[in-house]
Parts: C-alpha cells; structure tokens; sequence
C-alpha cells in the first residue's frame, strides 16, 4: 500500500500533526506501507488561496501510484486533498483534532463561546459558516474520519457524519528518555522553591488569567511557589499587564525539548483550559513523572483520573484551581501516586498501537 500524508505541519514545525505525520512516515514502512508527506510548509511562500491552489496541483501530481491520500486537517490541506481524491479518484481518509471553523472563529471572527455552546448553534457569521461548510463537506467525502478521543468523536457525529465512518484512534505518548534527572534539571534551570508550569498558545479558552489569580492565591496562604507561562498568543501582553507584581514568569515558545525539560523540573503543571481534543501536553507531563492540575472539559478525563494520575477542577473556577493546585503541590502521597499511575498511563499510548492501528483504518478503505 502507498499513502500520500497531506500534513499542514511537520518536523523542524511543532505540533500535533507535525509529531504525528512524522511518526507515519518513519514507522509506517515496516508495517508494507509506502509513504509519501506533502507539508503545508511547502507552499507557505505563495499568498493565501494562492497556496491552496499550489498545493492541489502538488496533491494531484503526488498522488500518482498511491492507494490512499490521507489529510491532517479538513480545511487547509484536508479541501486540497479532498478534491484531489475526487480527480484522481483515490481513495480519501481525514484527521480531525479539533473543530476548525470554530478555532478560527474564537482567533479571528469574533466568536466568544467554548465549543460545545458553538456546536448547538444554527447560525454564524459569514466566514465561520463557510469554514464550517468546508469541514463538513470534507469530513462527509472521506471514507473514514479519524480522531483522537472520544469526545471528538462527539464532535464529529455533531456535524452529521455517521458514527460508523468515525475512527478513535489515540495519539502516542512521546519518548521522554533523554529529558534527564529531575533534581539535575532544576539545579540547571535554577529552580527553588515550588514551580507550576502551564504550556499553552495564549489565548483566551486557556485561562492563564484565573490561573494567574489561583498560584497567587496559593502564595498568599503560605506556598513558597511562582508560575511559569511557556508559550506565546494574542493575550501575551494583556497576562503580562495582569501578572504585575505577582510571581509569574513568561518564557515564551521554547523549542519542545526544552519546553520538556522545564515540564520534568516542576513541581505541577496546570492546564486551566476551557477546550482540549485531546491534550499531548497532558500524556508528556504524566509521561516525565509531573503531577498534573486541569479541566474536566472535553478529552481530559479521558487522560486523567480525578485523585488518581490526577486532578480535575472545573473551567474558570479560581477556588478549585486554587484548591487543586495546593493539593498537587503539598500532598506527597498524592504526589506519588500521579507519578506513578501517570506513568503507567502514559505507557499504554505506544507509537507501536498507534501505528497498526492507523495501518488497520487504512486496509479497511
């Protein structure tokens, strides 16, 4: 079999498509599948809709002597690839990781609800409408819709497409076995006293500005604790005003490897997100061993065991985060518990599972 992997990001970028794109193309061949990337990077150059356009021609000519093409997102790459598959009359398959129309919309089209509030509704402006029209249209062209969680699974079957067409099939853990020793990464990263950590695009659905008010509320009872923000966004500059006097610390977009070594060094992470597909931030920090704070909203409780691996608190609520976050810092038997329990978790998301069963979906074509 040879598959044409249709990716809008892919290695030196980061991201979930990039990792996972690139776990095909290595992985996949020892399995007696041929595998061919076209990332989106590749026409980045031309100016917008130029670049889709660019990019279908490029789907056409790479898909020749391939069975399957495979697209990484409904939009952006998934309605090139789509009308690809329609042309070259290959057989098409679609990832989805999230609802586009409605991520656009909350970044640039003035929506202000969380997903699952957008979802219920029947009208949007104009151009959430059409990317919501693209996605849907793609995701009913595809013979299989594959998705990360359960819950997307939920937002999916939202748009009309039949459940059976729909495909859970959970993203890998990564290797964190050169990440290095906790206390050596915390002497190196000048460490003292307790660290949460929260990485995350800034943007408004994440909630760093309650998980501002929580870790300083966490100070003020008596934690010898400060906050470190890794990542960047639009509210960048509004979180740095409101962090004023505070023990906060922005650290930007660091490359993923040391972003992974600040995650293994901290005490907590907090992930105080209002949406989450499906979190890999949340199987990286079980993975190094960090205990993990976040929302019960979307795919996290289906990596996260409430008191278990860890804790959940509920979207935008300050006293619980304050609480949660206490508990994860000062409650060593907890502490030990997230660590180990995490880990097993985190073991169970192999590279290996993923990729048969990616080989699976793609014979049942």
């Amino acid at each position: 079999m040879k598959i044409l992997v249709a990716t809008g990001l892919y290695p030196p970028e980061g991201g979930g498509p990039a990792t996972y794109s690139k776990a095909l193309h290595d992985m996949l061949p020892s399995h007696g599948v041929e595998v061919t990337v076209l990332p989106f990077s590749r026409v980045r150059k031309y100016p917008p809709i130029i670049r889709h356009i660019v990019y279908l021609f490029l789907c056409l000519k790479l898909s020749k002597g391939c069975d399957v093409i495979y697209a990484m997102d409904p939009v952006s790459v998934g309605l090139p690839a789509c009308i690809a598959s329609f042309f070259t009359k290959k057989k098409f398959a679609l990832k989805v990781v999230g609802d586009y129309a409605w991520e656009q919309g909350m970044q640039r089209f003035g929506v202000t609800e969380l997903l699952d509030s957008f979802l219920k509704r029947d009208w949007y402006s104009l151009p959430v409408q059409i990317l919501r029209s693209i996605e849907i249209f793609v995701a009913k062209r595809a013979r299989k819709v594959v998705v990360p969680s359960e819950y997307l699974k939920k937002v999916v079957t939202s748009w009309g497409i039949e459940k059976e067409k729909i495909k859970v099939i959970y993203n890998a853990a990564p290797n964190v076995e050169g990440v290095g020793h906790k206390k050596v990464l915390r002497g190196l990263l000048k460490y003292h006293g307790k660290y949460v950590i929260t990485i995350a695009r800034l943007v408004p659905w994440k909630g760093i500005k309650e998980l501002i008010d929580a870790v300083d509320a966490v100070g003020k009872n008596g934690i010898d604790v400060q906050l470190l923000v890794v990542g960047d966004g639009p509210e960048r500059e509004n979180l740095e005003k409101h962090a004023e006097g505070k023990k906060v610390s922005f650290a930007g977009k660091l490359p993923h490897d040391v972003t992974l070594a600040y995650l293994k060094a901290a005490d907590v992470l907090a992930l105080n997100t209002g949406y989450e597909g499906f979190s890999h931030l949340l199987l990286e920090a079980q993975a190094v061993g960090t205990p993990t704070v976040t929302t019960n909203v979307g795919g996290n409780p289906e990596l996260i065991t409430h008191g278990k691996n860890g804790l959940l608190v509920p979207y935008k609520d300050t006293k619980a985060l304050t609480g949660a976050v206490t508990q994860a810092l000062i409650n060593e038997s907890f502490r030990r518990s997230a660590r180990d329990i995490g880990k097993r978790k985190a073991a169970k998301f192999s590279k290996d599972r993923m990729v048969r069963e990616t080989k699976e979906m793609l014979e049942s074509l």
